[in-house]
């Protein structure tokens, strides 16, 4: 008997050059057997990492008449995914859409890093992302996006481990389910902790020198397919850090511009097989 395939909305923007959000999610998702709807929350001309000159068209009008329409053809959706929201406009429109949709509610709250809130957001933005958030299922934040919606202070990693076990406990108060990425215990790895109930799962792989863009898009698809195809919340951090880690490895070992992301299109052939292990 052949299964119903599963279908994920993916709410991200659309770079048209560098390897991020949609250009990342509608690939990856697709590649691990599931059928994937996308609704872009805005176009640009390349990422904004690293990048300048760029153009930038928003989509934000568009998005409640493309969700019109697509109630008139009765879609069921297993998921909606979210990754970057440019306004609080949008922040609201997501929230809209789980309440119409009733799927399971991925959510990566894009909007920061490296302890510093992106360009072009209010200081209240992660008040609003946070509110989002509570809609979730599932959330994964950077330790950036983490400390900025619990309000507290940046810190740099190493982290302890009583100071993971702080942040993991107080992120589900805002959504049952967590996976931090940016999580690392010593200069010589790098990874994501899951939580769920009272239980951590860390999944922590070698570190690689340097810094590559759309690496969170990256783990958050990878996340998302792995949990619409039945994994656990564990086995799909594990296998959204092996892909990712493997991508980055790839990437630096060519010796290629990582402004323009990192090269997950070599991997695509055997994600299946790594979310189903």
């Amino acid at each position: 008997m052949t299964l119903r395939q599963k279908h994920v909305l993916a709410v991200h923007d659309i770079s048209c050059m560098g390897r991020c959000s949609l250009t990342i999610a509608l690939p990856v998702i697709s590649a691990a057997g599931i059928t994937t709807t996308v609704m872009p929350t805005a176009v640009l001309s390349t990422h904004t990492g690293g990048l300048s000159g760029y153009t930038y068209r928003d989509l934000t009008s568009d998005m409640l008449a493309i969700a019109d329409h697509w109630q008139t053809l009765s879609p069921s959706f297993d998921a909606i995914y979210t990754g970057y929201l440019g306004s609080k406009e949008q922040l609201e429109i997501v929230a809209e859409l789980i309440r119409r949709f009733k799927a399971l509610a991925v959510i990566d709250p894009v909007m920061g890093d490296h302890g510093r809130l992106y360009a072009g957001f209010a200081p209240d933005f992660p008040l609003g992302m946070k509110k989002l958030c509570s809609h979730a299922d599932v959330i994964c934040p950077n330790m950036t996006e983490a400390l900025m919606m619990l309000d507290m202070p940046y810190q740099e990693g190493p982290y302890s481990r009583e100071f993971m076990e702080e942040i993991l406990v107080k992120l589900a108060k805002i959504a049952g389910k967590v996976v931090l990425t940016g999580v690392y215990f010593s200069e010589d790895e790098y990874g994501a902790a899951a939580y769920e109930g009272s239980s951590i799962h860390y999944a922590l792989k070698e570190r690689i020198p340097g810094t590559c863009h759309g690496t969170g898009d990256l783990f958050a698809s990878v996340l998302t397919a792995g949990l619409v195809s039945g994994s656990s919340l564990n086995k799909a951090t594990d296998a959204a850090a092996e892909f990712t880690a493997g991508s980055i490895r790839r990437t630096y070992e060519a010796g290629t511009d990582t402004r323009f992301g990192v090269n997950f299109e070599a991997g695509l052939k055997d994600l299946a097989g790594l979310i189903n292990e």
